[in-house]
């Protein structure tokens, strides 16, 4: 889960559906929507305006800890014996990898 920290949908969270690495930005679900005008193709007979997802600045979301209800910044927890694991800096006994 992330939550959106800039911008219009400012507060609103979701799971990231892609990441666009390449151009810096990802899509969130249900947050920056879109609406595109389509013509009537073979796979969409209909056509019409359709909602979707737009991509937004992955520098405006953050990793959002469910735990405490806040978004917090990674940071990585070291183990006595030697395993590594990333963990929530607000929330350092809530681990990211489960």
């Amino acid at each position: 889960m992330v939550m959106v920290v800039a911008g219009k949908d400012r507060g609103k969270t979701g799971k990231i559906l892609s990441v666009h690495s390449r151009t810096g930005r990802v899509r969130v679900e249900k947050v920056n929507i879109v609406k595109r005008h389509t013509k009537p193709t073979q796979k969409n007979k209909q056509g019409g305006i359709l909602e979707k997802e737009s991509p937004l600045a992955i520098s405006n979301v953050m990793p959002y800890c469910e735990a405490i209800q806040k978004p917090s910044r990674m940071k990585i927890k070291l183990f006595e014996d030697g395993r590594k694991v990333r963990v929530y800096q607000k929330a350092p006994d809530e681990p990211l990898d489960k």
